[in-house]
């Protein structure tokens, strides 16, 4: 897949009206949004002026972004806090809204999708060795981002039932 670089953007006006219909899209991080305008080839005074108007005209906000977020990476990724965090992390979103957004996660459902996500691994993991099956299925879960004593917790309940 080619990507074409974006077309030059050097009017602010434009630049704005423009980033309002993207923003307006789907929810964005204030930086894939800061991003998105300097691949346009604005000016970091532009683009900060642009950012505070999309705030105070609430098509950039910073909680809505991490609450969809959290909701999408959860419910059909199915991925855990551990890897959500890290990924709002990545989009320099501050500790507090984080909170805040993985607090929305009801914990019976968290629960339900991990020994779902577990059972699902286990029934494909071929590994016989009890120990290595146990360690493999483990990695596995960690690696979606459940944390490591839920997924010991989930990992003993199954595995003592095979």
């Amino acid at each position: 897949m080619s990507h074409t670089p974006e077309k030059k953007i050097t009017d602010p006006a434009l630049a704005l009206t423009k980033a309002q219909k993207w923003c307006a899209f789907q929810e964005r991080s204030q930086q894939e949004t800061r991003d998105k305008l300097y691949s346009w080839g604005l000016w970091p005074e532009a683009i900060e002026n642009i950012i505070a108007e999309l705030i105070s005209t609430n098509f950039l906000n910073e909680e809505r972004f991490a609450e969809a977020f959290v909701s999408g990476k959860f419910r059909i990724k199915q991925w855990g806090r551990v890897k959500i965090k890290i990924e709002l992390k990545q989009h320099r979103v501050s500790e507090p809204i984080i909170r805040k957004a993985l607090a929305t996660i009801d914990p019976r459902e968290y629960a339900r999708v991990l020994k779902k996500t577990a059972e699902k691994k286990a029934r494909t993991e071929k590994e016989k060795h009890p120990q290595k099956r146990k360690y493999k299925l483990a990695r596995y879960l960690i690696s979606r981002g459940f944390e490591q004593d839920m997924v010991m917790e989930v990992l003993e309940e199954i595995l003592s039932s095979e």
